[in-house]
């Protein structure tokens, strides 16, 4: 069969093919990303990260060109509206900086040679050829017909991942909650506290603002069991309207400035934990990454921060198995290099994925007593912190790049 040949093909353009592409690249190996889409997408419009997100993005050098546009935020509330009480919730002393997932993806294209991301590339299936000396390569297969070879298929296509339905993970679920996110802008300026704050009440929905600049605002909504389709104006309506009528008025006042173009609204999914422990995360020289392997719910803020340590951990051990063959990158090496990744990343996951999940079942718990009592008096108050604690996670640095030169 001819096609082309590369080290290393990623599927999918998001936060974890971009940071995993920078990552390999500064350990010496030119990957190819395909993306399906035209462009960088930023569905979500904006993200927090918190201190394990920024540790990564030291590693992988990219951090500099984000804290000089973005102000940490080192606390925060969290008011039931049904009974007006107000709970503080502080954060590190690092604190979390929320940024613009556009501005987090370019950041990341922006250190990888042009030719790197090929854009309208869907992936339509995969295939295994065997080589000599117990070796294999992966052949990508696209919709437009093109074959690629590869002797490492990396998985970074989000949550419904064609690698990890092809390694054979179980499906993601659906959380039985759903969220719209969106970016709202003041253009003559906001006079909000620099703070997160958060809403709740007895029936189940969650709400948020937090401040990205002295402009503009990331908000978000989630609820239980709905979900909505139609055009933005629709989706703004329904909030202000039905899902968020009796929040307070400093809430709506932001929904109103939604900027409609970066209206989103989506059924949160995640991987049940124990597919995640006991799944294929991996088979010879093919994986997955970030929302491939491990899609969860957002409460605790670690999609994208999992996501970038994933790319570090999987650079780490390509690169060292670079260095362990003298510059060299040895096709049957791969398949080891990608086990131990597998192995460092499986628990932390999975981890993740269970805190996230009991965070935000906890937080938009029912209307019986002992489920607002455990959330109101309990759960800001003595859990929330051991889940917030998983923020506090160093995945390490990368190593020196080979002598190759690949990286040019």
């Amino acid at each position: 069969m001819k096609g082309e040949m590369e080290d290393v093909v990623i599927v999918g353009a998001g936060i974890a093919g971009l940071a995993t592409a920078v990552a390999l690249k500064r350990v010496g190996v030119r990957a190819l990303v395909l993306e399906r889409s035209q462009g960088i997408r930023a569905t979500g419009a904006a993200l927090t990260l918190f201190p394990n997100a920024w540790l990564a993005l030291d590693a992988l050098g990219v951090s500099h060109k984000l804290t000089r546009s973005y102000d940490p935020l080192f606390k925060g509330s969290v008011t039931n509206i049904n009974t007006g009480d107000v709970q503080q919730v502080f954060f590190s002393e690092q604190g979390i900086r929320p940024v613009h997932r556009k501005a987090l993806l370019e950041a990341l294209a922006e250190e990888l040679p042009t030719d790197t991301i090929r854009f309208s590339s869907k992936l339509a299936a995969i295939e295994i050829q065997e080589q000599g000396g117990g070796a294999s390569i992966a052949v990508v297969h696209l919709e437009d017909g093109t074959a690629i070879k590869s002797k490492v298929l990396i998985g970074c296509d989000g949550v419904h991942s064609v690698v990890a339905r092809w390694l054979g993970l179980a499906e993601p679920v659906h959380s039985g909650r759903s969220a719209v996110r969106s970016l709202a802008v003041f253009p003559q300026g906001h006079r909000f506290k620099h703070e997160v704050q958060q809403f709740v009440d007895q029936a189940g929905k969650r709400a948020a603002f937090v401040p990205l600049n002295d402009r503009e605002f990331y908000w978000f909504l989630t609820c239980k069991g709905e979900n909505m389709t139609g055009e933005p104006e629709q989706i703004q309506r329904e909030v202000l309207e039905k899902y968020a009528e009796n929040f307070p008025s400093i809430y709506l006042d932001v929904v109103r400035k939604a900027d409609l173009s970066t209206i989103s609204w989506a059924p949160l999914m995640f991987r049940h934990p124990w597919r995640i422990i006991f799944g294929n995360l991996n088979k010879g020289n093919i994986t997955v990454a970030g929302d491939a392997m491990h899609p969860m719910t957002p409460e605790l803020g670690q999609g994208g921060g999992s996501s970038l340590e994933d790319a570090v951990v999987l650079g780490r051990h390509i690169g060292n198995s670079i260095i362990k063959n003298g510059g060299q990158f040895v096709e049957g090496d791969m398949a080891k290099a990608i086990d131990d990744y597998v192995k460092e990343r499986r628990w932390r996951a999975a981890l993740l994925v269970t805190g996230s999940y009991l965070s935000g079942w906890i937080q938009q718990g029912g209307a019986k007593w002992w489920e607002r009592f455990f959330r109101d008096r309990l759960f800001f108050k003595y859990i929330f912190g051991f889940l917030a604690g998983l923020a506090h996670y160093n995945c390490g640095n990368l190593p020196a790049a080979s002598s190759s030169g690949k990286e040019d």
